[in-house]
């Protein structure tokens, strides 16, 4: 039998993706090049925005007219949030909710969402936490992924063990909302599990993903900067929007007092340490002045990087109610802003000049060796052989735009 597996989104669907994948080639299944071979094809969906409801919506139709004998299934929050739908214009696709998979395609309760490593990566991805309930104003997640689970600690420490022991110089814990982390044995949070993961043996470092400002306590910060050898001295920090009125309609719980707060404290205490944010251009209550103010908010914090989405309204959201703002404006302010993000993303590199930095090698392209620092800088060693891997101590010698350039120690 042939599966067919595409997946949409974000890291916590390709680690989802990826563990699915072990499933099936445990089971002797064989992994199709294309959905036309596939008795089965499995879809990894993605609600976030509405090219991505587009996006799979355009490939089940490819799949019901180019192998309408497959298997269709659909999971992921695509599949959760809009099951209604589906069953009006997809009716031969079937659903299959995320922790059903294991039962409906393999006949085991749950598959625990466990990985033993992450094809065609260098670096691995664990998850550790799953669902949302804040319900911020613009996003459809909550409505997907509304039960907050969290893996039990000994299953983290075992997976990350067993993949260190493999080589992966880099780990990254992954989730819907990492910071919400509890586990469901002991009820210890993210810093306790920090405390029990830096106890590990064995040379690789961690790396948070995106953490949400309210969740990022003492402890996680007294972790990052008691072990810098452990865990990476960077912070993805969504912040959304830098005006404290549209932080308000979106529901977001914390004003930019409190951000730039957490942001002084992290380089007050954490070494090196770098921040990038997610924002979003052209919420619907966001006025001219609004985005000027949120804007100069931004540059103020001398963050190193953004994230920047264009606002699309998401059904079940109340923001969707709101009039909207017209794409051109949308996309002007999308572009100003993503300028700012080279801006700050050259200053970055510019200022790592003349630093030694520990490099995590990952590709062996056709500009050389590269890979990325603890503070998440991409990279270019000059001198390093073509076989290098793992974790080396580099120079950096200089910066060109968001890249920098290194000789190895």
């Amino acid at each position: 039998m042939k599966f067919f597996l595409k997946t949409f989104g974000c890291r916590v669907n390709q680690v989802e993706s990826q563990a699915i994948l072990e499933q099936f080639a445990a089971r002797g299944w064989e992994h199709a090049a294309s959905f036309e071979e596939a008795d089965l094809c499995l879809l990894n969906t993605c609600t976030v925005t509405h090219q991505a409801d587009k996006d799979v919506e355009k490939l089940i139709r490819q799949i019901s007219r180019r192998n309408p004998s497959a298997r269709l299934v659909l999971t992921g929050c695509y599949a959760a949030a809009h099951a209604e739908h589906i069953r009006q214009f997809f009716p031969k696709a079937e659903i299959i909710g995320k922790y059903d998979l294991g039962k409906k395609l393999f006949g085991q309760e749950d598959i625990c969402w466990t990985v033993s490593g992450h094809e065609g990566h260098s670096r691995a991805f664990i998850k550790i936490q799953d669902g949302c309930d804040c319900f911020c104003s613009y996003c459809i997640v909550p409505f997907a992924r509304t039960v907050k689970r969290s893996k039990p600690v000994p299953d983290v420490l075992k997976e990350i063990a067993a993949l260190a022991q493999k080589g992966f110089g880099e780990i990254v814990l992954t989730g819907i909302n990492i910071g919400n982390y509890s586990c469901p044995q002991s009820g210890k949070d993210l810093a306790a599990l920090c405390a029990d993961i830096a106890a590990l043996e064995g040379r690789f470092r961690i790396r948070f993903s995106s953490i949400e400002l309210q969740t990022v306590t003492d402890g996680v910060i007294d972790a990052m900067a008691s072990r810098p050898d452990r865990f990476c001295n960077y912070l993805h920090l969504p912040l959304q929007n830098g005006c404290d009125g549209v932080l308000k309609a979106m529901n977001r719980h914390y004003n930019t007092e409190q951000y730039a707060a957490k942001v002084a404290a992290l380089r007050a205490r954490v070494a090196g340490v770098s921040v990038f944010a997610d924002v979003i251009a052209g919420f619907p209550t966001e006025t001219e002045e609004d985005f000027e103010a949120s804007y100069r908010f931004i540059e103020s914090q001398k963050l190193c990087g953004l994230h920047v989405f264009s606002y699309s309204p998401r059904p079940l959201t109340k923001a969707a109610a709101l009039p909207q703002l017209s794409p051109g404006v949308i996309k002007r302010r999308a572009e100003r802003l993503r300028e700012l993000d080279k801006r700050l993303r050259a200053d970055f590199a510019s200022s790592l000049a003349g630093t030694e930095q520990e490099v995590f090698v990952e590709e062996h392209g056709k500009h050389g060796v590269s890979g990325v620092t603890s503070n998440f800088q991409h990279v270019i060693i000059e001198n390093a052989p073509a076989d290098l891997h793992g974790l080396v101590r580099v120079r950096i010698t200089r910066a060109e735009g968001p890249a920098c350039y290194a000789q190895m120690q």
